[in-house]
C-alpha cells in the first residue's frame, strides 16, 4: 500500500531537495524550458504551478512568499512581469512535459518540461486547429447539393528586379582591362 506516499523524494534529502526544486524552477521562469528526468519534471511541475499562480496578483505579500521559495530577485522579477500577463486568463496548466526517451548513459526516462503560453509552435498549431470550422451545405429548391468554392484572389505577378547602370559599367571596363593585358603579353613575346 502507499499510503501518504504523494511526495517523491527523489533520493535526496529535504533540504537538498528543496534546493533542487528552486534552482530548477528559477531555470525554467528565465529560460521557459529546460530538460531534465521525467522525474524531476513532475516533482517540479507540483513546485511551480503554485507560484505561477501567486503571481497573478502582483503584491508585496505574494512577491516575498515567492522570494522565499525561488531566492533568486531575477526569476522572481521575471515572474511577476512577463509570466504572469502572458498566463493571466489560463485557469491552471502552466507547463508541459514533452518525454523525449531515455538517456544514454543510465536509461533514465528524458524529457523537456516548458511554460505552456511561451512555446510559439504549439500555439500556432492550436490556432490553425481552432480556425476549422463545420459548414453545411447549402440545398438547392430541387434538394440537390450545391457546392460552393472558395474564391481564390489573383496572384499578382512580381517583375524582376532590374539591373543598375553601374554594373553594365564595371562588365565594361573589364572587358577593356582584358584586351589590354592580352596586347601586353602579346607585345611582350
Amino acid at each position: 500500500m502507499r499510503h501518504n506516499k504523494k511526495i517523491n523524494h527523489l533520493g535526496r534529502t529535504s533540504s537538498h531537495r528543496q534546493a533542487i526544486l528552486s534552482n530548477m524552477a528559477s531555470s525554467l521562469i528565465k529560460h521557459k524550458r529546460i530538460f531534465t528526468t521525467t522525474a524531476k519534471a513532475k516533482a517540479l511541475r507540483k513546485y511551480v504551478e503554485p507560484l505561477v499562480t501567486k503571481s497573478k496578483e502582483d503584491t508585496t505579500h505574494s512577491r516575498r512568499v515567492v522570494f522565499s521559495l525561488l531566492q533568486d530577485k531575477y526569476a522572481v522579477t521575471e515572474l511577476f512581469t512577463v509570466v504572469s500577463q502572458k498566463v493571466g486568463d489560463r485557469p491552471g496548466g502552466y507547463t508541459r512535459i514533452i518525454k523525449t526517451g531515455n538517456r544514454l548513459g543510465d536509461n533514465a526516462a528524458m524529457c523537456f518540461i516548458e511554460l505552456v503560453d511561451f512555446n510559439e509552435n504549439m500555439l500556432k498549431e492550436t490556432k490553425r486547429n481552432a480556425a476549422k470550422t463545420r459548414r453545411s451545405r447549402r440545398k438547392s429548391a430541387g434538394g440537390d447539393i450545391i457546392r460552393t468554392e472558395k474564391s481564390v484572389a489573383p496572384v499578382e505577378e512580381v517583375e524582376a528586379p532590374v539591373e543598375p547602370e553601374f554594373v553594365e559599367e564595371e562588365i565594361a571596363e573589364e572587358q577593356t582591362v582584358t584586351e589590354e593585358s592580352q596586347e601586353e603579353n602579346k607585345a611582350a613575346e
